[in-house]
């Protein structure tokens, strides 16, 4: 996978758990939703990766995780997640809610309000962590 694939595989996730969320599949959508910003983050990790280098191996294995803080910190862009939670009040809401999502919520339940307060984390226009990332990608 490069990082158009997994830039492909945020907006199609999202995509997906707004459908799931207007159907009323709340489950799915919550799951679905935090794949998005995971997808968005590798990007974000494939991006330091420069043409014909070789990629450090504890970087690589590191990569394959679900823990958004970690691929956070692995994309490098703890900093200016810091800097733009100071900025802006409503991208720390936002990303508060954004960074609970765990690859386990496929085995829990979601309600209408969960699954649309994450979805809305993400796909915001104007705080939206998704938006954020996307300048980082």
């Amino acid at each position: 996978m490069n990082r158009g694939d997994f830039q492909g595989l945020a907006r199609t996730r999202l995509r997906e758990s707004r459908a799931l969320l207007k159907a009323g599949y709340y489950d799915g959508a919550y799951y679905l939703a935090g794949y998005a910003i995971e997808c968005a983050l590798k990007a974000c990790i494939a991006r330091k990766t420069r043409r014909y280098d070789f990629p450090d191996k504890q970087t690589v294995n590191d990569s394959y995780t679900h823990d958004l803080k970690r691929l956070v910190k692995l994309a490098g862009l703890e900093l200016q997640r810091d800097a733009q939670e100071k900025a802006y009040p409503g991208f720390k809401v936002n990303w508060d809610i954004v960074k609970d999502w765990t690859e386990e919520s496929r085995y829990r339940t979601s309600d209408r309000k969960k699954a649309q307060d994450l979805y809305s984390a993400i796909a915001g226009r104007r705080y939206g962590v998704l938006s954020w990332l996307r300048k980082h990608w």
